[in-house]
C-alpha cells in the first residue's frame, strides 16, 4: 500500500513538472513571437536606384556606381558602391548588358561583312538592355578558289 502511495506521489510530481515545463516553454515562445512585431517598423525609404557602373580608367575593369533613394526619414539617401565591368562584354550595347551570341554568318560579298545576332543573357542592376542585338565585322581576306589539276601553272605564250 505504501508503495502505491509513493508511486502516486511520484506520478503527480512528474505530471506537475511536465505541466510547469510546458507552461514555461509556451511563455517563452509567446515572448519570441511578440518581439519581431515590435521591431517591424514601417519605413518610408524607397528602393535604391543605381546608376550605371563607371570604370575608374579605360572602358572596363573596376569602377563605381551611385545609388539614390527617397524618403523623409531615411538616414542615408545617397551612396557609392564599387562595381566591375567585365572586359569581355560587348560594351557597344551597354557595359551592364551581357549577350549570348550565335556563330558568325557567311560573308556578304557586296559589303565584305559578316554578322551575328546576340540574345540578352543578363542585365546587371536593372540596366535597360535591348533583347536582341546584331553586330558586324569585316570578313577578312577573301580567298578565291584555287584551280584544280596540274595545268594551272601553264602560261600562254
Amino acid at each position: 500500500m505504501q508503495q502505491q502511495q509513493q508511486q502516486r506521489r511520484m506520478f503527480t510530481a512528474a505530471l506537475l513538472a511536465l505541466i510547469f515545463l510546458l507552461a514555461a516553454v509556451s511563455t517563452t515562445e509567446a515572448g519570441k513571437k511578440e518581439k519581431p512585431e515590435k521591431k517591424a517598423k514601417k519605413s518610408d525609404c524607397g528602393e535604391w536606384q543605381w546608376s550605371v557602373c563607371v570604370p575608374t580608367s579605360g572602358d572596363c575593369g573596376l569602377g563605381t556606381r551611385e545609388g539614390t533613394r527617397t524618403g523623409a526619414e531615411c538616414k542615408q539617401t545617397t551612396k557609392t558602391q564599387k562595381c566591375k565591368i567585365p572586359c569581355n562584354w560587348k560594351k557597344q550595347f551597354g557595359a551592364e548588358c551581357k549577350y549570348q551570341f550565335q556563330a558568325w554568318g557567311e560573308c556578304d560579298l557586296n559589303t565584305a561583312l559578316k554578322t551575328r545576332t546576340g540574345n540578352l543573357k543578363r542585365a546587371l542592376h536593372n540596366a535597360d538592355c535591348q533583347k536582341t542585338v546584331t553586330i558586324s565585322k569585316p570578313c577578312g581576306k577573301l580567298t578565291k578558289p584555287k584551280p584544280q589539276g596540274k595545268f594551272h601553272l601553264l602560261k600562254a605564250a
